[in-house]
């Protein structure tokens, strides 16, 4: 074979070959297009019966990974590769992953099982795995949560569901918790009447359950008043705010004592 011929075979096999790379390319953009293409349809076909959002994202997710090794298995039948063997090693692959990463395996289950219990939903307020704010995604292996200063954190799902957790969307109203300190000298009665009546006037407090004011215990100040109106999940931080005020103006307007803290020394 001279020279000549070589270079002929090898521009046949260089075309050959760049025509299956460019026939590659476009099989793996088309197939993108149709994978997210399948996936819109997916998410429109569940909201329109109304599926849960977090049942939503949770199930297009495993679709789509599904679907993108589909589409890699096809991509190594394009170039002749055998998929049966490659199939055969991606299993034993994902044994020694599995193995190695236990955590990963561990993650997923642990999401897969919060879609079954679910103790939360996408939207709701909550504290878990050490944070708390509001979820926006339960994922295949983590769960997304902006906290109140607008910080998004990724959770993983095993630690959530292995930790307690609380669910502050769940009652439709939550109680306030604040203290209000009293002087020695202060009738603790006139002034439970006092904030009682003026809690009462803040926006977005309930009627029912009422507020409760009464005293919680006693210290070297004097008595220590417990001030717990109830509010709606949404207004639950303006209510905080409001009632703090409320309580500073209400003690100011009736001319109490600052508290302050008293020793009896004997000899």
């Amino acid at each position: 074979m001279n020279l000549n011929q070589i270079t002929q075979v090898a521009l046949q096999l260089l075309t050959e070959f760049g025509l299956k790379v460019i026939g590659a390319i476009a099989l793996w953009l088309i197939g993108q297009k149709l994978i997210e293409f399948v996936l819109r349809l997916l998410k429109r076909g569940f909201r329109s019966q109304h599926v849960d959002a977090t049942i939503v994202t949770y199930l297009v997710n495993i679709i789509a990974v599904t679907l993108r090794v589909i589409l890699v298995v096809a991509l190594l039948g394009f170039f002749g590769i055998e998929t049966t063997s490659f199939a055969a090693l991606l299993a034993a692959a994902g044994v020694a992953i599995g193995a190695a990463w236990g955590g990963l395996l561990a993650n997923f289950a642990a999401g897969a099982f919060l879609i079954i219990f679910r103790p939360f939903k996408v939207g709701d307020f909550i504290t878990a795995g050490g944070v708390t704010g509001t979820v926006t995604e339960v994922g295949l292996f983590t769960t997304y949560i902006n906290t109140l200063d607008n910080v998004l954190t990724i959770v993983a799902n095993n630690k959530i569901f292995a930790d307690n957790i609380q669910n502050f969307s769940a009652n439709p109203y939550r109680r306030v918790e604040l203290v209000a300190q009293l002087h020695h000298s202060v009738n603790h009665n006139e002034a439970i009447h006092l904030l009682k009546e003026r809690v009462s006037q803040i926006a977005n407090v309930l009627t029912d359950p009422a507020p409760d004011v009464e005293i919680l215990e006693f210290n070297l100040a004097g008595p220590v008043l417990a001030v717990r109106p109830y509010a709606s999940n949404d207004h639950y931080w303006q209510v905080y705010f409001d009632t703090n005020r409320v309580i500073r103006e209400t003690f100011g307007e009736a001319g109490y004592p600052v508290p302050e803290q008293h020793y009896a020394i004997t000899r």
